[in-house]
């Protein structure tokens, strides 16, 4: 197999994997969130509901004049359909009857993945309904039929009952304002909650199979295309593991230092930073940078990426009365998913070291797709 051949087989993977990236989940937590907020307004339930204009233009289309943007004046066009079409996709019951949404205005808000139209509803419920004091029953389905990867993240802020759920396709509605969590139920759910947000985090993926690329290859004063299969499973182990808990250290670090309001970098600056870091580690596997110690790169991005995970916990929203017992389980579920991603990938990795489907095709066109994706995410993100 001469070089010409070779260099085509890592061009075409390479290619394959950035069409695949860019057309689904290059986005890197391209599965939008909506936030979903419930509180008092002199002791009258008012509910908040910040829905991606994006996905909105995708079941709406908003964009009428085709410019590839959605502008306020197209909002307000459709307002008495987009009221419409988020009331039926929303619901608060109690155990006497249904409480009626009434809109009461649209405004625009921005977060870290683009701007979101803002919706604020005064909820009625049937006489004799108290809050806090009343379990509710709160419904989400807007966005499932679409997208099954979307969540509804519905926070309390309702002082005394601060809590936090996550509304799925299968699960899209929670009883809210009942009998207080236990703790084990708090941990569970936040260990869950934890798995899923690092597997839907395409940046976060793609940074850490960065650095898992080389660990079934000896390392030489050579480029990486040439570099020998491991014989012993035993040093493949241990790079891995050494890359593995220095990310898991690292985030764990920030991701506790934000949740606690100690150090909250803007994520204006903190997702570009995690995108040049898949840049970066996906480069070094081709230039050899730190290629004998990519755990000190799991190191330093790591204690960015954490960043990154306190912002989408942020969002989420954290109980007040077992906040260290929710940290813990989103941490858990973090690392849970990480290792559930190491497990599906090394074995793959090990079979096929010996291979030059490997070298060229994973290694060299796998780590320049994930230069470029990440390129373009630094690129959006900037941007955006």
């Amino acid at each position: 197999m001469n070089f010409y051949y070779r260099f085509r087989l890592a061009l075409k993977a390479s290619l394959m994997l950035c069409a695949f990236a860019l057309s689904g989940a290059a986005l890197a937590h391209s599965s939008s969130n909506s936030y979903l907020t419930l509180s008092l307004d002199n002791g009258q339930p008012i509910l908040r509901t910040d829905i991606s204009l994006r996905d909105i233009d995708l079941r709406l289309d908003l964009d009428q004049n085709r410019d590839g943007q959605v502008q306020w004046s197209e909002v307000q066009a459709r307002n008495a359909d987009l009221t419409q079409w988020m009331q039926q996709g929303l619901s608060v019951t109690a155990p006497n009857g249904a409480c009626s949404l009434t809109a009461q205005d649209l405004l625009a808000s921005q977060h870290s993945d683009g701007y979101y139209l803002s919706s604020l509803w005064s909820v009625a419920c049937p006489a004799g309904t108290t809050v806090p004091g009343t379990a509710l029953t709160f419904t989400y389905s807007l966005i499932f039929d679409q997208d099954n990867l979307h969540r509804g993240l519905l926070r309390l802020d309702i002082p005394g009952a601060e809590n936090s759920y996550l509304l799925s396709p299968d699960q899209a509605s929670a009883t809210v304002l009942g009998a207080p969590e236990s703790a084990w139920s708090v941990l569970k759910r936040y260990v869950v909650e934890g798995v899923w947000h690092i597997w839907i985090g395409a940046d976060h993926i793609l940074f850490l199979l960065s650095l898992l690329l080389l660990a079934p290859l000896a390392s030489q004063r050579k480029p990486v295309w040439h570099w020998q299969a491991l014989g012993q499973l035993k040093p493949a182990l241990a790079d891995v593991l050494a890359v593995v808990t220095a990310f898991t250290v690292a985030h764990s670090i920030t991701l506790s230092l934000s949740v606690l309001q100690l150090v909250e970098p803007p994520a204006n600056i903190i997702e570009p930073i995690i995108a040049l870091s898949v840049v970066l580690a996906a480069l070094n596997n081709l230039m050899r940078w730190f290629a004998v110690r990519r755990w000190q790169l799991a190191l330093v991005f790591g204690l960015i990426h954490g960043f990154g995970f306190a912002n989408v916990l942020v969002d989420l929203g954290l109980p007040t009365k077992e906040l260290a017992v929710a940290l813990g389980g989103f941490n858990v579920g973090v690392e849970l998913g990480q290792l559930a991603i190491v497990a599906a990938f090394f074995p793959f990795a090990w079979t096929l070291r010996s291979t030059r489907f490997y070298r060229w095709a994973i290694v060299v066109g796998g780590s320049a797709a994930i230069a470029i994706i990440g390129s373009v995410w630094i690129v959006t993100r900037l941007i955006g």
